[in-house]
């Protein structure tokens, strides 16, 4: 899971690194901050808040993943920022080549912590949850949530950029890729509740791993 959620860092690093607009969410968070007046963080923690709302209104389970994801996600990128070491790319080949290696990184992240079957993040949920309820692939049903969130930030006074479009486009197949070549079914994966990790780590016989 921790592996996972590092490897999709540096993945969103890699997206603010190839400086061809901001990604999906991040044109959400900005449109809402310029809208409202908060800040970006806030508006990223509020649009989380309002996500795990709505995934707990689907009775999906949350888990300890689903914590360590709005937590650790944030960590870790402050954290690779403040090392700069990733350049910011100035061409296009440069450019479009760090944006496609961060859309699989992102993608074998989501792939590792959402396999650990600690619960996906609120974001991730969500993308599980239209799967499932649709029975549409994965990588479209990633893409339609992207799509959405991009024109409702935009219409909100969002940073759109080439590379938010690219992004958008490509990130459905970069997951619709990863998880074949790793024969993953995001679908049938059985999450663990925080409650039923917490029992299993303290041996608490009353839990009941699902």
């Amino acid at each position: 899971m921790i592996f996972g959620l590092i490897l999709f860092s540096f993945g969103l690093i890699f997206v603010i690194r190839a400086n061809l607009g901001a990604a999906p969410w991040d044109v959400l968070h900005t449109g809402i901050a310029g809208t409202t007046g908060m800040s970006i963080g806030t508006a990223s923690i509020a649009i989380g808040i309002v996500i795990l709302i709505i995934i707990k209104l689907w009775d999906h389970k949350l888990g300890l993943g689903t914590i360590a994801n709005i937590l650790l996600i944030g960590i870790f990128i402050d954290v690779i920022l403040k090392a700069d070491f990733i350049p910011k790319m100035n061409n296009i080949a440069g450019a479009l080549t760090m944006l496609v290696a961060g859309c699989f990184a992102i993608s074998t992240g989501s792939y590792f912590y959402i396999k650990s079957a600690f619960g996906a993040g609120p974001r991730d949920s969500l993308m599980v949850l239209l799967a499932q309820k649709t029975k549409f692939p994965v990588g479209i049903c990633r893409g339609t949530i992207e799509l959405f969130v991009t024109i409702t930030g935009w219409l909100l006074g969002g940073m759109v950029g080439f590379g938010t479009v690219i992004y958008v486009i490509g990130i459905s197949f970069c997951i619709q890729i990863t998880f074949r070549l790793f024969k993953f079914d995001v679908t049938v994966v059985k999450h663990e509740s925080l409650g039923d990790t917490l029992a299993a780590l303290t041996g608490n016989s009353g839990g009941k791993l699902q």
